[in-house]
């Protein structure tokens, strides 16, 4: 099974504390995984702020239950249940959802319901993606920082294509040079516009120019393939430069075929870009794209407060 999501955790960390007993985040954290038997390889899965999966998600459980006053610290790392929160649990804590902690004004507060919905009432409907809301709705705040990121990431990602593919061939084959620059390769430049032969460029393999890597872009739609026959032409050109090393990029996609020829052993070694990956590379270093604006966000230091780690 999935890890539950965060408000699942509501009942067991409930459960866990019915003994009116101080529990620590440790022993809530065990009583959940045994609850719903977590197997060691989702206990192993993590967010991409490098953090547990299934402990990020028991935290915000015990936080959304505490600012609802059902559950209190008395001291650090440490959890017991209140007099609302036995009263709660009486009815079960199946029953404990996010829904029934909406009636304590605490609650409420802590998830700044007014506000929310102001918001909501002035938002133009037209920017609204009703597909994404149930997929948010459904995670803790943590994840949905990382859900939100990964899709401006992955628009970004498609309007830098629809750029790309604009630009002039001459012009695509010189941003491909740039990209090389950015990553750290020696002397990169670009042959005439006439072409040389099946050559597009050429950089160093360092800044000291050891190594030559000559360099092939072609610059064709989304939905095209780049054959087998086109390795072969290049392979042919590198041998006619008596190279060793070949880059071949581009910004549609290969071949089964393709891929195999490039993972032959031979005397010339083919490395192959498709799109996916040169926009990938672009974002990583600033190609074309610039860093808009940075969010800085704390957390606690579980390793300073938690005896028990």
């Amino acid at each position: 099974m999935a890890i539950p999501k965060y408000f699942e955790f509501f009942a067991p960390v409930m459960e866990c504390l019915l003994d009116e007993k101080e529990h620590s985040t440790k022993d809530i954290r065990n009583y959940c995984v045994s609850y719903y038997s977590i197997t060691e390889e989702e206990l192993q899965e993590r967010l991409t702020s490098g953090q547990y999966k299934y402990s990020n998600r028991i935290a915000w459980a015990e936080i959304y239950l505490k600012n609802a006053g059902l559950i209190e610290s008395p001291s650090r790392s440490k959890y017991i249940i209140t007099t609302l929160g036995k009263q709660a649990a009486k009815n079960g804590v199946q029953n404990i959802t996010l829904e029934y902690l909406t009636q304590f004004e605490s609650f409420r507060q802590f998830k700044g319901e007014k506000e929310q919905k102001s918001i909501a009432n002035s938002m133009d409907n037209s920017t609204c993606n009703d597909s994404e809301s149930p997929e948010l709705s459904l995670q803790d705040p943590q994840e949905q920082l990382d859900t939100i990121s990964r899709q401006l990431n992955e628009s970004l990602a498609i309007n830098l294509m629809q750029k790309v593919l604009k630009m002039s061939p001459y012009d695509f084959e010189k941003l491909v040079v740039q990209l090389l620059e950015k990553m750290g390769y020696g002397e990169p430049s670009v042959t005439k516009k006439s072409g040389d032969a099946g050559i597009d460029g050429s950089i160093k393999a360092d800044k000291f120019g050891f190594d030559t890597i000559y360099v092939q872009a072609k610059q064709w739609k989304l939905d095209s393939t780049v054959s087998r026959p086109e390795i072969q032409k290049f392979l042919g050109a590198l041998v006619g430069k008596g190279a060793s090393k070949g880059l071949f990029i581009t910004t549609a996609k290969y071949s089964n075929e393709a891929i195999q020829l490039a993972n032959q052993k031979m005397p010339q070694k083919i490395v192959l870009v498709d799109g996916d990956m040169l926009i990938h590379l672009m974002i990583e270093y600033n190609l074309g794209v610039h860093i808009e604006t940075i969010y800085e966000f704390k957390q606690i230091d579980d390793a300073f407060f938690d005896d028990d780690d």
